[in-house]
């Protein structure tokens, strides 16, 4: 039976939220709100991601490539890629990343 899931339960942080589908859904799906100038640093996953740009704009380092997105747009990151990205707009940035793994895994690159 279908069961309504609310952000507050997945808070990952102030600004992400973070739904983790394990056997039952086989993808995990990542919801951040993010300030002007904010974003995330370069990172890898063992499987691809799928980026969902719902609002604002944003810049995207995928491998050795830079492309920058606009709301309505989508970006898909090929596993194990070097990846990440920073809200360039002026008002704060939607975006619903999904992960192709039941348990979101990451590797940041700067650590």
């Amino acid at each position: 039976m279908p069961t309504a899931i609310d952000f507050a339960d997945l808070a990952f942080s102030k600004t992400a939220w973070l739904f983790q589908g394990g056997e039952q859904a086989g993808h995990s799906i990542f919801v951040v709100r993010t300030p002007p100038g904010g974003g995330v640093g370069p990172h890898v996953h063992p499987y691809a991601e799928t980026f969902v740009l719902l609002e604002g704009r944003g810049r995207w380092t995928v491998g050795e490539e830079t492309i920058e997105l606009a709301a309505e747009q989508i970006v898909v990151v090929p596993p194990e890629t070097p990846h990440g990205f920073e809200n360039t707009g002026d008002g704060s940035l939607l975006v619903v990343s999904v992960h192709d793994s039941g348990v979101m895994r990451q590797r940041f690159l700067d650590e």
